[in-house]
């Protein structure tokens, strides 16, 4: 299914645009649609990058702290 939509572009954005389409010859809507839907791949990697650096930070954490827990447990064991 698609969508028509009204888009309004920087002057020089369409002409190398226009440049790019005539000279691959292939449709502008063809050349827009993989642009976007490069660009959205690009952006959701960062979002997971940022997602992944957050939930690091907050496991290592709990890691730092269940180690702290178990090394309080052998003390008591060993009588330290």
């Amino acid at each position: 299914m698609s969508k028509a939509i009204s888009l309004k572009l920087n002057e020089n954005i369409f002409q190398e645009v226009e440049n790019i389409v005539k000279s691959m010859h292939i449709p502008r809507n063809s050349y827009i649609n993989q642009a976007i839907k490069h660009y959205n791949y690009l952006i959701k990697r960062k979002m997971l990058k940022r997602q992944y650096i957050k939930e690091s930070a907050l496991a290592g954490k709990h890691s730092l702290k269940i180690n702290e827990e178990f090394q309080e447990i052998d003390d008591e064991i060993l009588g330290l």
